[in-house]
Order: structure tokens, then sequence, then C-alpha cells
């Protein structure tokens, strides 16, 4: 129920922080428009569509996830929007064998992993929500009727009472410096970590296989040294299709090698990816199709837990900001962002004097899971 005036909002960005947050405005009942440049929701939790041709001339599909490995809980707020997503069908718990002689797995070794692809989570959260894919917004408008949101020559008709940016700190910034100075200051030097992402299918009906039977004994691997960071068997994954001689080969370079390496042509960097791969099965991988993806912005600098100050919120103009390099690290840090941004979102709501985030994310998290994230229909 709302309280007060019901606003119109604009979310800029439809990862977990984006949707986390339209979806906490929706279930109050305010009027959620999201925008986002790709052609659906996700961002860092990512599955790409490959296409290829196999060795007999047949076209074929395959979907990969080479974004986000998973994600942990630690919070008790986002423990329970983890257990209702898991009722929901959109998540599922993966304890992933890991290889002999690798870094050991964080947090128990176990992962929470969306289903039946990475987007799910987000599409779950974007029930009923409208969209607008492939607007790549690059400019905000205010005036006194309210904000307009603009990419390219082509600048949306409607007028919203706020603007919620859920952006990596270096996108954020451009379009924050019209309106806070200090924020866009901030965003442009808030540290982010880049990640280069091998993924591709392996033949192992050939002597070429790359899985052999110590591969296929194991899921995950965390070599010690090498530019590789995350080695994973896509096809291991719940909810993930396993298909008889073929290995989804997943690969994560170290964010140090990805920073070196950032402006390398892809060409080059597959080439040295997949030779680290090789290295780390121990023998040559016969490659079916294999692409690379650069994550300019991937994860936080700095490893942190949520801040004092979980997002940014002017009352005053109705603009905020909320991602991980605010909240947290990775998915969770996002979502407790999103959920703190939603709550002082809705102090404006409820006629209340908001002037800044109050920092209170566990708090505002708290409340925000006592209610279902999704409609009842999504199962």
């Amino acid at each position: 129920m709302v309280i007060g005036k019901a606003l119109q909002v604009a979310v800029i960005g439809a990862g977990i922080a984006g949707a986390a947050c339209a979806r906490a405005l929706t279930m109050a009942g305010h009027q959620v428009q999201i925008f986002d440049k790709s052609r659906g929701p996700g961002g860092r939790l990512a599955t790409r569509r490959l296409e290829w041709v196999d060795r007999q001339g047949q076209p074929c599909t395959t979907r990969i996830d080479h974004g986000a490995v998973g994600f942990t809980a630690h919070s008790v707020a986002f423990q329970t929007f983890v257990d209702q997503a898991i009722e929901a069908g959109l998540l599922a718990e993966w304890a992933p064998r890991l290889a002999a002689g690798t870094l050991p797995a964080e947090a128990g070794g176990l992962l929470y992993v969306p289903t039946p692809d990475m987007p799910a989570l987000c599409r779950g959260l974007l029930e009923g929500t409208s969209a607008h894919w492939s607007f790549a917004v690059d400019s905000l408008h205010k005036n006194p009727l309210g904000w307009q949101v603009q990419a390219g020559s082509t600048r949306h008709p409607h007028m919203f009472d706020a603007v919620v940016l859920a952006l990596p700190p270096a996108q954020a910034a451009p379009l924050l410096g019209p309106h806070r100075r200090d924020w866009a200051r901030h965003a442009s030097i808030a540290p982010m970590q880049p990640c280069w992402t091998l993924m591709g299918i392996a033949d192992t009906s050939s002597p070429c296989s790359g899985a052999p039977e110590a591969a296929a004994a194991w899921q995950v691997a965390r070599p010690s040294t090498g530019p590789l960071a995350w080695v994973l068997r896509n096809d291991s994954r719940p909810g993930r299709a396993r298909v008889p001689g073929q290995a989804h080969w997943v690969a994560h370079a170290r964010a140090g090698w990805s920073r070196r390496h950032l402006e390398q042509p892809a060409a080059w960097v597959q080439q040295q990816m997949q030779a680290a791969l090789a290295e780390c099965l121990n023998r040559p991988v016969g490659w079916l199709t294999c692409t690379v993806h650069r994550w300019r912005y991937a994860v936080p600098q700095a490893q942190k837990p949520a801040s004092a100050q979980a997002c940014w919120w002017d009352a005053a103009q109705g603009l905020g900001v909320c991602g991980d390099f605010l909240g947290g690290s990775g998915v969770e840090g996002a979502w407790l962002s999103a959920q703190s941004l939603a709550a002082a979102l809705l102090q404006r709501a409820s006629n209340s004097v908001v002037t800044s985030a109050d920092g209170r994310a566990h708090e505002a998290a708290d409340e925000a899971a006592r209610v279902p994230p999704w409609p009842s229909c999504v199962h």
C-alpha cells in the first residue's frame, strides 16, 4: 500500500541492484520504468547464447554463463531473500567439487546460482515492470515538472518524480555531473576491477578432449598461479544441460592480468586464455567454438562490507544511486544498497523529510525482505 503520493520512478540499469530497487518500489505501489542498454536484464548475472556449426555441419546453439560465478549470503535479510528465491524456483544451491591442489572455496563452498540461467533472478524481480531495452541513457534532464531520460537523440517522453542510477560508478559519473558534481567526482574515481572471460564448447569424444578423467571429477578450479582465477565446467551447474561428447568451459582471468591486457585485441586474449586453460587441464582442448568477453567493471576493487552510506540519495532533486560499490561487494552488497535506496525513496513518498541516505542498509533490507519479492505466478 502506498502512503502519500505514488511516485513515477525511472531506474537506469537492470542488474541486481536496479532490479531489486525497482521491485521494492513496485511492491510499495509506485510506478517504475526500467531502462537498460542491453537487450534484457541481468547485468553481471549474465548468460550468453553461442551459435556455432558442429563438425557434421549442423547448426548448434548453447547458453553459457559468462558473468558472476555465483554468490553467497551473510546477512539475515539477504538470506531471507535467497530462501524466497529458492522457493520460487529462481535460485539453486551449488556446492561444486573443487579440483585438487587449487585454492580453497570461500564461505564453506556453498554458492547460490540463478536457474535456468543467470538473468532469471533479475527477470523474476522485474516481472510486470515496464522495461525499455537497448536504451543506453546518456543524459538526464531536470525541469520543474520532473525528470526525463535520453539516449542519443531519443528523449523518452515520460516525466519522472525520481531517477535511480544502478550502474557501475564510471558509467554513472557522466549522468550525475550536471546534477551532483560531488557524486560524479566520487563515482569517477571509484575503483572497479576488470575481468576477461573465456567461454566455449570442447569436444570430449576425441583424444584431444579437454575433459580428461581428472578434470571430469571436478567442477571448479581456482588456480593459485597463472592468468586464470576461476575455471568452471558450466554444464555441471544446477539447471544447465549436459550434452554427451561436450564440455562447456568458462574461465575468468585474474583482475591484475585483465587490467594489464584490458585493451589487447580479443583474438590475442582468447589465444592466451586458451593456452592457460590447456595448462590448467594438463592437455590440449579440442574446441568446437570459443570466444571471450571483456568486463570493464566486474567487481569493486575493495572487498568491503555494507558501509554506513549504502546508497546516495538527494531528496530535494529526487536523484539516487545504488550498487555494489556502495553497499558492499557482490550480489549481496548490490541488493543491500538497493534496499537502502528504496527505503530512502519511500520515506519521500510518505512525506517524511530525508536529506541523504541514512545508511541503514540492513534495517531497510530486513523490512523489505518480509514481503515476497515476486508475484505469486513466478515459480
